[in-house]
């Protein structure tokens, strides 16, 4: 299998409630993510525009841009089924019309990049897409990460053409 990887990063705050440290508290991150993609069968494109590669980087790039990082920049992203939470959200959005990204859990970074991994392949298979995240890490701090790895497999047996050119070497 083929896969590449391209890294997006990202300022925003959160609070994990119920947390016995000082992380129950508003608190902000500079969040940094690596997504891992490949396609369906686990080969290299071969059209015209696009032979030898898995996916145009610029395609990832414009994305995951739009799906994840402008949903997570700079906003307060909180745990919707949290009461307090909500009522922290509420305040900063009717009194000082913040940014806000409710997510439907308790936003640590394990479950943070589940949702990521979850969103990106759900975006791809909507649009009938080739392409799968198969893994991802987001990272918290410059030394602690969440990873993630899909349960998807793709195929890695080589394609014919392919296969000749190793064979010949």
């Amino acid at each position: 299998m083929v896969a590449i990887s391209k890294e997006f990063n990202w300022h925003c705050a959160h609070r994990l409630e119920n947390h016995r440290g000082l992380c129950n508290n508003v608190h902000g991150h500079t969040y940094v993510l690596k997504v891992v993609m490949a396609r369906d069968d686990g080969e290299l494109d071969d059209k015209i525009a696009t032979e030898g590669m898995v996916l145009d980087f610029s395609e990832l790039k414009r994305v995951v841009n739009k799906e994840i990082v402008d949903k997570f920049d700079h906003a307060f992203v909180y745990n919707e089924t949290n009461k307090d939470s909500k009522a922290i959200a509420n305040f900063l959005k009717t009194q000082i019309n913040q940014k806000l990204l409710g997510l439907p859990f308790r936003t640590t970074a394990e479950n943070m990049v589940q949702w990521i991994v979850q969103e990106l392949n759900e975006y791809f298979k909507t649009n009938k897409s080739k392409f799968k995240c198969i893994k991802a890490q987001l990272y918290e701090t410059p030394t602690s990460c969440a990873m993630y790895e899909s349960k998807y497999k793709a195929s890695c047996k080589p394609k014919p053409k392919l296969q000749k050119r190793l064979d010949d070497i």
